[in-house]
């Protein structure tokens, strides 16, 4: 994501701005993100409200809409400034995207922002296996950002359309910095010494890790595991403070705490280099085996708690690699910097790296010891490490979390009806969600335009209402038009994106201190962008599972990844809400799923 503004306030102010070269960024033949047309956001804002609200409710709001987009008004003035914007800038809404629902976001990075994800187990069962494999990874990583580097990262497009590479680069020696007010990102890999070195943390103890040799090669795995094999040796568990767990907390907390801490030159120090590495390794300690599936993908999510792995995590960080003994590993990655399809392009690298023999002999030359990172804890660290630890717990111990592998079939079954297999998956979400329609999103990629990240689509039309109440009705017994009308509502959901329109709109007004628009500040607003069902595909070519918390404390969260024959779910709710249970969700959804199988498909 781009940012849109500084943090001028706090300790230090970092950011070097990404400058590519056109072969590496595809900037050429990647085209600006066009402003959309007032009218047609504004009608389809319209049809996304008219399944969730009351004909008197739907008629006030019009009124408003109507009022808002008249030719010569607000809405006009105000498209006229996005329309101005756009031609100067690199992307109109991206910047101000990442800053508002990021950045300027207080809520703590576990749970509610960083996603997770948890990769198919390795066939190994101890620690000394488990550095082996971590020395694999580290390699692998490194040689995909040397493609990076080099220009020879394959050039991505969607149906025939190039797409912008820009965040690629930004995947390396990033971190998100905690402000009072509104965080911002450091990124430090084209500065005048870019980083050569990630951090290693296991039993809560952090270590700078070179993994470059003096002539600028490229570690062997053979050398990072010699190096790994130090850093164990130096980090048995000790009473040591859980200095991680301070990034968990609240930004406004954590911001202050943040400021404490780099009082003292060890912790600056300390600090700075976890911040400057390339990426993180969390060499995870053997946790119980509860719930399998569930607890591994909590554990990349969260670290299971302050008991647990959770004093393993740098939540600011952009990639953090989580790596436990019993084989189990997985990614978790910090958004304003990072997002799903580069993600899933890095580990589809290092599944296929995984596969291939050490390349290289390990030079004969003798390697400096890792550096372990001290930190001097005062009274008042002391008592926030202590806060945040309490409040870390509490939140993990808030989230329900369902793992599962839905086998009857899997994204062959939607194409073979020519139908959308994401569609289809959110028409059975839909179907689920108690059987009505909410507030409900999933996210699109706009790759295709220059700096662009992603764009809202919502799953609740008039369509996908049709086809749920006829899906229930005991009246409807015949099954053709209710067939007709799961195609219909699986079809309805290929309209365009409203949500960043609407957003850059609103901000356009505060940005030029006019008074929140009428349409922003109607009860119908507030509806439409409370997101009881916040879901997202994860199209991978391995048997990955994506997690991360609900965006509202009523909702519930779904992750999804469709392979040919058989579909990973996780289901996540809050346990603190009464109305919401994951297990129960997934359960419906396993039964919905067989129900719709058997309506495009009818038993013989």
């Amino acid at each position: 994501m781009i940012l849109r503004k500084l943090q001028s306030g706090g300790c230090r102010t970092w950011l070097s701005r990404v400058s590519l070269r056109p072969e590496v960024c595809f900037f050429s033949s990647v085209p600006p993100q066009p402003v959309p047309p007032l009218a047609q956001t504004l009608q389809g804002y319209l049809r996304a409200l008219e399944p969730l609200l009351p004909p008197e409710e739907l008629t006030h709001t019009r009124r408003i809409v109507q009022e808002f987009g008249r030719p010569g008004g607000l809405g006009s003035k105000l498209q006229e400034a996005l329309e101005r914007r756009a031609r100067l800038s690199k992307n109109w809404i991206s910047d101000r995207w990442v800053q508002w629902a990021y950045l300027e976001s207080r809520q703590p990075l576990p749970v509610h922002s960083n996603p997770a994800i948890s990769l198919p187990r390795r066939d190994y069962n101890d620690w000394r296996s488990q550095l082996v494999f971590a020395s694999k990874l580290i390699a692998a990583v490194l040689d995909f950002k040397a493609k990076i580097n080099t220009g020879q990262l394959p050039a991505e497009s969607m149906r025939g359309m190039p797409l912008c590479m820009e965040l690629y680069p930004l995947l390396f020696s990033s971190c998100r910095i905690p402000g009072p007010k509104h965080d911002y990102i450091a990124h430090y890999g084209r500065s005048r010494r870019s980083p050569t070195h990630i951090t290693v943390v296991r039993n809560y103890q952090f270590f700078q890790l070179d993994v470059y040799n003096s002539d600028g090669s490229r570690m062997t795995e053979s050398q990072i595991h010699a190096q790994l094999l130090r850093i164990r040796s130096q980090s048995w568990k000790t009473d040591k403070e859980p200095m991680g767990i301070l990034t968990s907390e609240h930004r406004h907390t954590w911001g202050a705490a943040y400021n404490r801490l780099l009082r003292d030159k060890l912790n600056q120090e300390s600090v700075r280099l976890i911040e400057t590495g390339l990426f993180s390794l969390c060499l995870d300690s053997p946790v119980m085996r509860i719930s399998d599936e569930n607890r591994k993908a909590a554990q990349v999510l969260h670290g299971g708690g302050t008991f647990s792995n959770s004093g393993n995590r740098w939540f600011d960080k952009t990639l953090q690699f989580v790596v436990g003994e019993d084989g189990s590993w997985g990614l978790l990655y910090e958004q304003a910097t990072a997002e799903g399809p580069p993600i899933a392009t890095l580990l589809h690298h290092i599944l296929e790296y995984c596969e291939k023999p050490d390349p290289k002999r390990a030079p004969l030359v003798p390697l400096p010891m890792p550096k372990k990172l001290y930190f001097h804890i005062d009274r008042e660290i002391k008592r926030d490490i202590e806060h945040a630890k309490q409040n870390l717990d509490i939140l993990i111990n808030d989230l329900d979390v369902h793992v599962f592998n839905f086998k009857r079939f899997g994204k062959e079954l939607p194409k073979q009806h020519k139908l959308s297999p994401n569609s289809f998956i959110q028409v059975a979400l839909q179907l689920t969600y108690y059987r009505s329609v909410c507030p409900t999103f999933d996210i699109a990629s706009q790759r295709m335009f220059r700096g662009g990240r992603t764009e809202f689509i919502r799953s609740p039309t008039n369509q996908a209402l049709k086809f749920v109440l006829a899906f229930d009705d005991p009246t409807v017994s015949v099954r053709n038009p209710v067939v007709s009308l799961l195609f219909s509502a699986v079809q309805a959901l290929k309209g365009h994106g409203i949500d960043r329109h609407l957003l850059g709109l609103k901000l356009q007004a505060i940005e030029e201190g006019l008074s929140i628009p009428k349409v922003f500040m109607d009860t119908a607003y507030g509806l439409a962008t409370h997101w009881k069902l916040r879901t997202g595909q994860v199209p991978a070519n391995t048997d990955s599972v994506m997690c991360f918390g609900p965006l509202v404390p009523d909702g519930y969260a779904v992750c999804y990844n469709p392979q040919a024959d058989h579909v990973h779910f996780s289901v996540t709710a809050f346990n603190c809400c009464e109305e919401t249970n994951a297990e129960t969700l997934a359960r419906t959804l396993k039964e919905t799923l067989c129900e719709l199988q058997d309506l495009l498909q009818p038993p013989v």
